[in-house]
This record gives structure tokens, sequence and C-alpha cells, in this order.
């Protein structure tokens, strides 16, 4: 590495926030940061939004927290409605809960309990995906397929079949797009066989992985070959929309894009965009009605399930952004926003691949173009990039490991989705400065 490195913070030394106002985040020291991944693809409308604080205060005025199985609240009805409406038909049973992990517990206890209130006592097994991430908790852990964040607790989770990443940049076989989705839905359909299509319960995954693959779009025709074959033998299929949904991708569904609607959905990041904790899982009147004939209710839930200041929170987010058609706005940027970075980072040799759906895009970094090599993962380069583009006063999601849980480095940007033109160019700007000097650190500049 060159001399270069030693001006780079260390990972530990994180810079302290103060305040944050539209896409701009500031620390104590009056650093100026844009924030081109709002977070890790959380905050959609950015920060300090007047309307979501207003909304914010005048439910604290009145109460912040109402227990969900003693009362209901005008802010959850309000929510519901809102995502009801975004995401269509299909999706008329809502459960609250703080977090897209929790929201994935949930699903996966919802689609156990679907199966046994109609007497499919052996569906127990999940299928999953490598390069998958669905939570921090131990159950969605148990089918994430991420080897950085499982290997501490492996002998604590539960069983979980792992099928391949469907990555048209890294192909897991050769041939057309159609031949690829062909591929990945016969394997699905033959570790179902392996298992026992009567000890299979559901199918989940991401309709666009986000950290674990670094922002992996699946080809055309996957969603509904997986679909197909989920049908064919009465697995539900659980869509992880957490990180890619709720307008990220240009379309409030992601996989509304697919035109293909899953069993269970669950929706966290940008539903509320970071005001106060929250997530969701939504499911079918079908799911509901079999559960409560035999159950009388869904067995899950938590102490802050609809959490009334969240909701209220989340219903002003949601508000402002079917008033503001702010998917729309995502959906007809998107293309834009590609220009930007093709433009700005796409000659720089290592750089393999660039990938956007809506405003959700990943920068492969590769060691070698022709070959798709990765760089060395001692080398370290994502924590490079994110102190270099610190440095330059850009919060990006560098993630590694997008390959084979060891080696591959992608950086994610995610904006805002009211982000100006202008500050989509700042952004861009900001990445190629970041990146030239991280890869000069590492003698690949």
């Amino acid at each position: 590495m060159s001399k270069n490195t030693r001006s780079i913070p260390a990972p530990t030394q994180l810079p302290k926030v103060s305040h944050g106002v539209g896409s701009y985040v500031f620390d104590s020291t009056g650093k100026r940061y844009i924030d081109g991944s709002g977070g890790p693809a959380v905050y959609c409308l950015g920060h300090a939004h007047p309307e979501v604080k207003a909304a914010i205060r005048d439910q604290l005025e009145r109460i912040a927290h109402g227990y969900r199985y003693t009362f209901t609240s005008d802010p959850l009805i309000r929510l519901t409605e809102l995502i009801q409406s975004q995401a269509g038909p299909g999706f008329e049973q809502l459960l609250y809960v703080s977090s897209g992990s929790e929201a994935v517990e949930s699903a996966l206890k919802i689609a156990l309990q679907f199966h046994w209130a109609r007497g499919d006592h052996t569906r127990t097994r999940f299928v999953s995906r490598q390069r998958s991430y669905h939570g921090n908790t131990l159950g969605a852990l148990a089918v994430s397929g991420f080897a950085q964040r499982r290997k501490q607790f492996e002998g604590s989770l539960f069983p979980c079949s792992f099928i391949s990443t469907a990555n048209a940049y890294r192909p897991a076989a050769a041939g057309t797009a159609d031949e690829l989705t062909d591929f990945l839905a016969a394997e699905f359909e033959q570790e179902i066989l392996r298992l026992g299509a009567d000890n299979v319960a559901a199918f989940i995954f991401e309709p666009v992985v986000g950290a674990a693959g670094g922002m992996l779009p699946a080809p055309d025709g996957y969603a509904r070959k997986m679909r197909d074959v989920c049908n064919r033998y009465g697995v539900l299929m659980i869509a992880d929309e957490v990180m890619c949904g709720a307008g990220r991708c240009g379309s409030w569904r992601a996989l509304e894009q697919d035109q293909v609607l899953p069993d269970i959905m669950t929706i966290a990041k940008g539903l509320g965009g970071g005001y106060i904790p929250l997530g969701a899982v939504a499911y079918s009147q079908q799911i509901a009605d079999t559960i409560i004939a035999t159950d009388g209710a869904v067995n899950t839930g938590h102490t802050f399930t609809g959490h009334t200041l969240a909701c209220a929170a989340a219903a002003a987010v949601q508000d402002i952004v079917v008033r503001d058609q702010l998917v729309q706005r995502v959906k007809t940027h998107s293309a834009a926003l590609q220009k930007r970075l093709v433009n700005s980072v796409g000659q720089i040799d290592a750089v393999g691949d660039i990938r956007v759906r809506g405003f959700f895009a990943g920068v492969e970094l590769v060691a070698d173009r022709d070959n798709r090599r990765a760089f060395d993962l001692n080398l370290k380069l994502t924590e490079i990039v994110r102190a270099r583009t610190l440095q330059e006063g850009l919060i990006c999601y560098p993630v590694s490991g997008t390959i084979d849980g060891a080696q591959g480095d992608v950086v994610i940007i995610a904006p805002p989705y009211n982000a100006s033109d202008a500050e989509l160019d700042e952004i861009a700007d900001k990445l190629n400065r970041g990146l030239q000097l991280a890869l000069a650190d590492i003698g690949a500049a």
C-alpha cells in the first residue's frame, strides 16, 4: 500500500454525528457529508423532514404508545391504509414490529403456523439462497446465506437449505438469461424433492439482494419461475423487501416489476424512513383465515407491535411519498442515476459492474475486468473505500464478501427519494474521488 493509507482514519475512529438536514449529515466538528446511501438504505426522505418531525411532536403530545393488544390507533389505521393502497391486493393483513429482523421472524412463524393450521405438521423446512441476509436474530440468521454473520452462531441455527443466488454478473451456470433462470428454478425444484415436498414450508428470498450480494437484482423471469415451483409443491413464497422495498427500486413493491405476488412480504427501512424504528410483515387474507379458523389468531407479536409513535412517523413518511409521487420519481430518475455513475466511475479499470434499479445501485470492484477476479480480501478494500469516501464528504455503503462470503467488494448507493439532481451529481463526483484515492492506496489506481 502507498504512504497515503497512513492518513486514513482507523475503523474505530468514527465521526460523532451532530445533526442532519435533507440529504446532508453534519458531524460534531461541523463537517458536512452527503448521505449517498441513506445510511444502510433507510433514509428515504433524508433527514429532519419538517412534516415528519411535526407528526412525531403531535403524536407525543397525545400518547407515545398505546399497547396494541389493548388499543388500536389512528396512526396504525392510517399507515395500514397507505401500505395496502401502495402494495395492492394480496396484503390484507399487516403485523407491525420494530425492525426488519423481527419482520422476518414473524414471517417465518406465520408460514409455519399456516401449514400447522392446515394439518401439514411436517412442513418445517425453509429454502433460502446463498449470499442472502434476512436479519440478525437467530431465526432470521438461520435463513441467511451470509457466512460472516453466521459463523459464531452455527451450532444454534436451525437447518436451512441454501440454493444458488441469482447473479447475472457471476452466474451459477453458463448460457443465456433464460438458461440461467431455468437452471436456478430446476435447482430449487430438486432441493424441494430432496427434502421431500411435504417437509418444505417456504422459500424466502430478497427480490433485490442488499448487503450480502451488493445490490443484486435477479435476472428477468427468475421470480416468476420460482413462484411456479412454489405453486407446484405447495411451498409459500416469502419476499424479504426490508431493504429493496417501500419504493427503493422504483415500485413500492420490488417484486411488482416482476409481476409476482408473494404469499408473505417483509418491510422495514424505507417504510418509516429511519425516524422511529419500524418493520412490518404483510400477508394474504387466505393465510390469515386458515390460521384463525384453527388457532384463533396469528401467534406472533411483541410489546411494541403497532407502536403508536412509530406508526405516526411512518404514516407521515408514506403520506409524503404518495403526495409528492416519490416512487414515480425514483422510477423516472433511475436511468439518470445509472448514467451519472457510469460517467463518474465507469471508466475506472477496477469498476467491473454498475447495476441500478430505482435509487438502489451497486458498483462492484474487481482486480481484473476481463475475468472478473476479485481483489485480495486481505487488502480490506471496502474499509479503505469507506474511510476515503467519508474523507471526501460522502456516506456510501461498502460491503465485502459479496461473492462467496470472503471475497467480493461492492459499494452500494441508495440516495433519498427526494434527492435533487445537483445532489445526485455530488454523490457521483465524490464517489469518483473516494474510489480513486482508495484504489491508489492499494496500488490499483
